[in-house]
C-alpha cells in the first residue's frame, strides 16, 4: 500500500473540499428551482409543510447527490487542479521529484471513496430513502396514472400465460380474457371468459361468461358458466407498473424483480435492465472522468481557469449526450443493454488514456 504523503493529504482535502462544496451549492440552487416549479402542485394538493420538508426534500439530497456525483467529481478536479496549475502548484510537485502518475494516486483514491459510497447509496441506501419521496410524489405532485395498452400477453407463472383485449385500471376490469397452462409444450388447462374484474376486498378475480377446457391425455372435459370467483397469481397494479419504480428497489430486488418480468415476457424488460447496469457502470465513470479531468487541468494555459471549465463542461455534456444516445439504441433497438450502458465509459475510457500519455510529465 502506498503511503500518504503531506501532498497526497493536500490534493485529497482539495479534491473532497471542492466537490462538497460545489454538491451543497448546486443542491441549494436546485431545491430552490424545483420549489418555484412545484409550487402550484403543493398548493394545489394541500401538502403539508412537513411532508414538503422531511418526506420530500430530505429524501431528495442523496437521490440527486447520486445523480450527479460522477459530474460533480469532473467539475471538481477540474476546477481545483486547474487553479494549482495557475499558481504554478503542479510544476512545483513535479519538479520536487514526484512522477505525474505517482500525483494521480490521491486522485483516484478519492475518486474511488466517492464511487463507492455512489454505489452503496445507488443500490442500497437511495432506494429505502426514495420510498417516502416516491409517495409523496404519487400523492401530491404526479397525477394517477392511466393505463390504455390493449392486446396485453403476459407470462404470470412459469407455463401460464393470460391474454386480454384490455384493462381499466380505474375499475379494475378486463375484456376478452384467456388463460392458459402448458406441460412443456402440450396445453392442458384454458380458461375464457367475457370480462374479469378485481374484487379489492376479497382480493380475488371476478370472472363473468366464462367458458373452462382441461385436458388430460385423450380426454377433455368443459364446463361453462356465468360467475366465477378465484385467485390468480397476478394483481391489477402490475399493469400499471412505472419504470421509476427502480428508484424504490434495492441491487437484491432489482435482481428478482428483472427475472420475474423476464419470465413473463414483459416488453418494458430493457428498461430495468439499463437502470441495473446504469448503477454499476456510473461509479466507474466517476475514475474515469477524473483521469480525464486531472490531464485535461493539469496544464497552465493563458486561458486558465476559464479555459478549462469551459472545455470540462464540453466533456461533461458530450458524456451526457452519449449516455442518452445509446441508452436509446438499448431500449427501442437492438443493442444490448450491457454494452449500450458501459460505451460511453469504454470511449472515454480511451480518450482519458489518450490525454494521460499527452499531459505534461
Amino acid at each position: 500500500m502506498v503511503r500518504l504523503r503531506t501532498i497526497d493529504r493536500y490534493i485529497i482535502k482539495k479534491f473532497l473540499g471542492t466537490f462538497f462544496f460545489t454538491l451543497v451549492l448546486l443542491i441549494f440552487i436546485v431545491i430552490v428551482f424545483d420549489i418555484s416549479e412545484k409550487i402550484d402542485d403543493f398548493l394545489r394538493h394541500d401538502a403539508p409543510l412537513k411532508a414538503i420538508i422531511f418526506d420530500y426534500y430530505l429524501n431528495f439530497v442523496p437521490y440527486f447527490l447520486n445523480l450527479f456525483s460522477y459530474l460533480l467529481t469532473f467539475i471538481a478536479v477540474i476546477f481545483f487542479t486547474s487553479r494549482m496549475a495557475s499558481d504554478s502548484e503542479i510544476i512545483a510537485i513535479l519538479s520536487s521529484g514526484i512522477s505525474f502518475r505517482r500525483m494521480l494516486y490521491p486522485y483516484f483514491l478519492s475518486a474511488m471513496v466517492i464511487g463507492l459510497f455512489s454505489f452503496l447509496l445507488a443500490n442500497f441506501i437511495i432506494p429505502y430513502t426514495n420510498r417516502s419521496m416516491f409517495e409523496f410524489e404519487k400523492q401530491y405532485i404526479n397525477n394517477p396514472k392511466e393505463f390504455s395498452e390493449q392486446n396485453i400477453h403476459k407470462q404470470i407463472s412459469p407455463g401460464t400465460f393470460i391474454y386480454m383485449e384490455n384493462f381499466n385500471i380505474k375499475t379494475g376490469a378486463g375484456w376478452k380474457f384467456t388463460l392458459e397452462k402448458f406441460a412443456g409444450l402440450k396445453l392442458v388447462y384454458k380458461l375464457s371468459a367475457d370480462r374479469i374484474e378485481w374484487d379489492s376486498i376479497g382480493s380475488q378475480w371476478k370472472i363473468s361468461n366464462y367458458y373452462e377446457r382441461k385436458l388430460n391425455g385423450m380426454s377433455e372435459s368443459i364446463s361453462t358458466g356465468t360467475r366465477l370467483d378465484t385467485t390468480l397469481p397476478f394483481r391489477p397494479a402490475e399493469f400499471t407498473e412505472d419504470v421509476e419504480e427502480v428508484k424504490i428497489m434495492n441491487y437484491f430486488m432489482l435482481e428478482r424483480h428483472i427475472k420475474k418480468k423476464k419470465m413473463r415476457g414483459d416488453p418494458d424488460l430493457i428498461k430495468f435492465k439499463v437502470k441495473k447496469y446504469e448503477r454499476i457502470a456510473f461509479p466507474f465513470a466517476t475514475l474515469i472522468l477524473t483521469l480525464i479531468g486531472v490531464s485535461v487541468s493539469s496544464r497552465k494555459v493563458r486561458g486558465g481557469i476559464g479555459f478549462h471549465l469551459g472545455l470540462g463542461l464540453a466533456l461533461t455534456f458530450l458524456y451526457i449526450l452519449f449516455m442518452q444516445i445509446f441508452t436509446v439504441f438499448a431500449t427501442f433497438g437492438d443493442l444490448p443493454p450491457l454494452i449500450a450502458v458501459w460505451i460511453p465509459n469504454i470511449i472515454f475510457g480511451v480518450v482519458a488514456l489518450f490525454l494521460y500519455r499527452i499531459a505534461p510529465k
